[in-house]
């Protein structure tokens, strides 16, 4: 490990940098570098090969014993309490944060292993929280990849990091506009399953052995008609209720575990 220094004003320019890119999106995608809260977080992104560019830690709140793990990263720096109440994001907290340089997630950098994949495809999703949820489905359920159509939200957003429990980084993930992901596909022959609402069959009626792409909506709009028309079928969650659809994890959830059971029976 780097030898550790020791940063206590909250004016230093390294600090300043950790809240810019912290709050903004546009600095994070600049200087392809983003922030991580959290040993369990830091962990993962080591295991899903992400590299730790800096490291902070607040000596009263995080053994310095722990920290052998983390070296290879290249700077590691022992903060202030104040320092360190300045830069994390989370009400409770382990005393790590770190800078980790980013990933280029395009389709073109996307491997899949599997020869019959096991995809979910998530088109436009906004909200931090629901991306965060569908990300750690993907990592219970062992996806092959998730692909993100028409991304509104930063990947590296911290509240991504924070709502999947740091799954942002074990599962593979690619980002691009719809028309290449259908092309994407179509090209591997991985069938297109869209959950929606009108012309569809019961989504335990469709057969997911096969290499199998479910896409999911909004839960305001759903799918727009370039999914709908790319698909092989349309499908359902038969609902008994006074409402017509529920929050899209949970959907995507009970999709992706169907099709999982399937393939274990199969």
């Amino acid at each position: 490990m780097s030898k550790i220094k020791h940063l206590s004003s909250l004016q230093n320019s390294l600090i300043k940098k950790v809240l810019l890119l912290k709050d903004k999106s546009r600095e994070r995608k600049k200087a392809a570098l983003f922030v991580v809260e959290g040993q369990r977080e830091l962990e993962l992104a080591l295991k899903g090969g992400y590299i730790i560019s800096t490291l902070f830690f607040e000596p009263s709140l995080s053994l310095e014993a722990s920290l052998d793990k983390y070296n290879t990263v290249k700077e590691v720096i022992s903060v202030s309490k104040e320092v360190y109440q300045k830069i994390a994001y989370r009400g409770t907290t382990e005393g790590i944060v770190a800078l980790v340089e980013s990933k280029n997630n395009t389709l073109e950098n996307l491997k899949l292993k599997n020869k019959t994949p096991l995809i979910l495809i998530a088109e436009a999703p906004e909200k931090p929280g629901n991306i965060g949820a569908l990300l750690r489905t993907a990592d219970a359920a062992n996806l092959d990849a998730v692909l993100i159509a028409n991304p509104k939200t930063d990947l590296y957003n911290p509240n991504i990091i924070r709502s999947s429990v740091g799954c942002v980084f074990t599962v593979p993930i690619a980002m691009a506009n719809t028309s290449e992901i259908i092309s994407f596909l179509n090209t591997k022959k991985i069938d297109i399953y869209c959950a929606a609402l009108t012309a569809s069959v019961n989504y335990t009626n469709v057969d997911y052995t096969k290499a199998t792409a479910i896409a999911v909506g909004t839960e305001a709009t759903g799918l727009t008609d370039t999914w709908l028309n790319a698909s092989k079928k349309n499908i359902i969650i038969p609902m008994e209720g006074e409402i017509d659809s529920m929050n899209v994890s949970v959907s995507a959830s009970i999709l992706i575990f169907e099709a999982k059971r399937q393939r274990l029976t199969s």
